[in-house]
């Protein structure tokens, strides 16, 4: 008993030193400054790895331990650190996300193209397992789309999340009063149900946001009208039907997308490949999307609840929900 009580201190007391002193660290840091490793090459010239897992969100998750950086604070990032650079030529955006909130996706859309701007860099987007809505809709930038043999992308359209608890007061006895200013000051409330007048409007902003994904579609891929037709029913395609329709260029691994960001970019085949991370890896390749936490995830007390439990949000969503749920 007497051992497992001065364990337990011990524990303790290095959970406080890791959170407390500078140079005891237990846990990861967003503080901490991101770094250029070389995955692999020899020359100047550059072609940057930045992987893009997740759901797309502009909030940090904030746990009882740690605050982790949003994946639009990493990305973003990441694009300033590399346009400081003038030797990276071309950046592949490794993604495998079921998308994410509009604005997030959004505001990764605008600076991945003022990125392009600014350094005239190539973009290069390689799918992984999901490339859903989101983040489709942060692909179609990139110069060239290569979505992987086994990828599973599309669901181009909006969906607007609102939870309802109306059967669970009633169940427990529990009501909401509200004073409001305006007939539709509470409209989208949890508490209770949807007027017919509201849900109209709701659908009305929910199209509105729907029409703005599916036009730069047609901007970015220049579609013929019966794949466009085809597109906006917002269901998922596997690679290579998403190929026949022209939403994506090509499919492949991301060796191949790695080799076709060097071509576009003019470079040798023996271009450095680069990652910003926060810390070093031993044996680091491609593959390895240890970027936005530090030095991993391993700690000796985890107490952060399960993302799925406050992830989402009411809002509008470019998302894929059925994925969503694993993340």
């Amino acid at each position: 008993m007497r051992k497992t009580m001065l364990l337990s201190l011990m524990v303790i007391l290095l959970i406080f030193l890791g959170c407390t002193a500078p140079k005891i660290r237990l846990f990861p840091s967003q503080a901490d400054p991101l770094k250029e490793f070389t995955l692999e090459g020899e020359t100047d010239k550059k072609v940057l790895l930045i992987p893009i897992r997740g759901v797309i969100s502009d909030t940090p998750h904030e746990g009882f331990i740690r605050t982790k950086p949003s994946l639009v604070q990493e990305v973003v990032s990441q694009l300033r650190l590399a346009e400081e650079d003038k030797n990276v030529k071309a950046v592949l955006l490794k993604i495998d996300s079921p998308g994410g909130s509009v604005t997030a996706s959004d505001i990764l859309y605008n600076e991945i193209i003022a990125f392009k701007k600014r350094t005239g860099a190539k973009i290069v987007a390689a799918m992984m397992d999901v490339a859903a809505s989101g983040a489709y809709y942060i692909s179609l930038p990139a110069d060239y789309i290569m979505a992987h043999p086994t990828t599973l992308t599309g669901s181009v359209g909006v969906i607007f999340i609102r939870p309802k608890v109306i059967d669970l007061m009633q169940k427990v006895g529990v009501s909401v009063e509200i004073n409001k200013s305006g007939v539709n000051k509470d409209m989208g409330a949890p508490f209770r149900r949807t007027t017919s007048e509201e849900n109209k409007m709701l659908q009305a902003m929910t199209d509105r946001l729907g029409k703005r994904f599916i036009d730069l579609v047609a901007k970015h891929r220049k579609l013929d009208p019966a794949a466009m037709a085809e597109i906006s029913t917002a269901r998922v395609y596997l690679a290579n039907d998403a190929l026949e329709l022209g939403m994506v260029d090509e499919v492949g691994y991301l060796d191949q997308a790695l080799a076709r960001a060097k071509k576009l970019a003019d470079l040798p085949e023996d271009a450095k490949v680069v990652v910003y991370r926060r810390t070093e890896y031993p044996d680091d390749n491609i593959y390895n999307t240890s970027t936005r936490y530090g030095g991993g995830d391993l700690s000796l007390i985890s107490l952060e609840l399960p993302e799925a439990l406050n992830q989402f949000h009411t809002g509008f969503y470019y998302m894929w929900p059925a994925a969503a749920m694993g993340e």
